[in-house]
């Protein structure tokens, strides 16, 4: 690691709120695996692994999290709080907020596609730190991050928020626009059995609108729901 990476990696680290015992950790946390590729090195040394541990980690601290903050609420609203905060969208705003995006160790390819601002590869880059921050110094630790980032999210953000059924808005919103309801359609489906991401896109008058991901076909029909709806909300009849 040169002194230059050494420093850019020190202001990250102030900024993420974590200094490593161990940078490695954070130095293949921040590593996709088309740099690894592009060097013929081994696949090891990218943030897979570390993605799979820390989307554990970040699922129990998350519970663990909720349930302090909202010692009242049933476990049915926990779960829903709980799947609105931790999907592919806002896991890449925290990244962004945390400026993931320049620090990433990129593939030629992936950099020249702005890869740095794509959300899955900030999503899985910050579930990857996460678990860096596990093995780094444990539980306690990686614990002690996710209620500082989460407590900055739950404050700035109004609870309705949170519990919004996108799907059930859309199709409210394409009867009265479109007189039809909306056609969700499996695109692709990526990655290994345990750690599946589903593509889905929407469909009004064989039309396609917006497109989701996310770790379920549930999560990824409510972000294409929430990109559709942002396409249709200023649009009324006579314009159809």
């Amino acid at each position: 690691m040169t002194p230059e990476e050494k420093k850019r990696l020190r202001i990250f680290e102030k900024g993420l709120g974590y200094t490593f015992k161990k940078s490695n950790l954070l130095c293949r946390a921040l590593t996709h695996k088309s740099f690894i590729n592009e060097r013929n090195l081994p696949s090891i040394h990218h943030n897979e692994r570390l993605e799979f541990l820390g989307d554990a980690v970040l699922e129990l601290a998350i519970s663990e999290f909720i349930m302090e903050r909202f010692p009242q609420s049933p476990e049915g609203e926990l779960s829903k709080l709980r799947a609105s905060i931790v999907n592919e969208g806002s896991l890449a705003e925290l990244a962004r907020q945390y400026n993931f995006g320049p620090n990433l160790y990129l593939g030629r390819g992936e950099d020249q596609t702005n890869g740095r601002e794509k959300n899955s590869l900030l999503a899985n880059a910050y579930e990857a730190v996460l678990g860096a921050v596990y093995l780094d110094r444990g539980f306690k630790k990686a614990l002690c991050l996710v209620k500082k980032h989460y407590a900055r999210l739950l404050d700035s953000t109004p609870m309705q928020s949170f519990y919004r059924d996108f799907k059930t808005e859309l199709q409210e919103k394409s009867q009265a626009l479109f007189r039809t309801i909306p056609r969700y359609r499996l695109v692709k489906e990526l990655g290994p059995d345990h750690e599946k991401v589903f593509e889905v896109e929407i469909l009004i008058r064989n039309k396609i609108y917006g497109q989701g991901r996310g770790k379920s076909k549930k999560e990824a029909e409510q972000m294409a729901a929430e990109k559709t709806l942002i396409q249709i909300v200023h649009l009324n009849a006579n314009d159809l």
